[in-house]
């Protein structure tokens, strides 16, 4: 049985995803980000970083959501490609981790949360983030799946931030990437995909964004103003 440490946003969700496609048994442990339970000393144990996703599997400990898809994956050998596409797997699983996710996540803190003045980060941040769709939509121009012939944990990888396209790009983004929007629609249709939502609503996290919250979350003083938005 794995011990699943969760909260929404779009890295626990990929994990979520790949659980229910697997069907694997785990236990999920709800980490409440603004009540601040990702720095309590039990939880620092198993991720000294403080983010949220991690596991416990057979006594082993893995986070970041990526390591754990990984993990996941070449245990249960599912949802991998072909050997000879083993270069292209890790390429852009870190594509998704080192630039889609970061990028993403940074534009919508500058557009939501940052003190004035925010006017270069914000421009930075989003034509990072949409560069990164450029190539998310180059790529899918000749293929139905990020790699390979199949779905695999790079699909999943993705799915969990192109959910929030619109949030991240503004609205239009669909009709600007309809390439990226395509694998958004797929994957959403998956009934793992449901299952994986339907998660979040069986646990009561703190969802208002009030200064208590987001001093929890931002905790350089004086850095953040409370938003009307939250990842869900």
């Amino acid at each position: 049985m794995i011990d699943y440490y969760f909260s929404p946003g779009p890295n626990p969700l990929k994990v979520s995803l790949f659980l229910e496609e697997c069907g694997i048994p785990y236990r999920p442990i709800s980490v409440d980000l603004l009540k601040g339970e990702h720095l309590t000393p039990s939880y620092s144990r198993l991720n000294p970083n403080n983010k949220v996703p991690a596991i416990i599997d057979d006594g082993v400990a893995v986070f970041d959501s990526n390591a754990i898809l990984l993990y996941l994956a070449e245990k249960h050998r599912r949802f991998l490609p072909e050997e000879h596409a083993r270069g292209s797997l890790l390429s852009w699983l870190m594509f998704v981790a080192s630039g889609l996710g970061p990028f993403s996540g940074q534009a919508v803190h500058f557009k939501m949360y940052a003190p004035e003045p925010k006017d270069y980060p914000l421009r930075r941040y989003t034509f990072e983030a949409r560069r990164h769709y450029q190539v998310l939509e180059g790529h899918l121009a000749d293929k139905d799946w990020m790699v390979g012939d199949t779905y695999t944990i790079v699909d999943m990888a993705t799915w969990g931030w192109i959910r929030h396209m619109d949030l991240v790009l503004g609205e239009g983004a669909k009709g600007e990437f309809p390439r990226v929007a395509r694998l958004l629609e797929t994957i959403s249709e998956r009934p793992a995909a449901h299952r994986a939502l339907a998660l979040l609503k069986e646990h009561n996290f703190t969802m208002k964004f009030d200064q208590q919250a987001l001093d929890t979350l931002y905790r350089h003083k004086g850095a953040v103003q409370p938003g009307q938005v939250t990842f869900k």
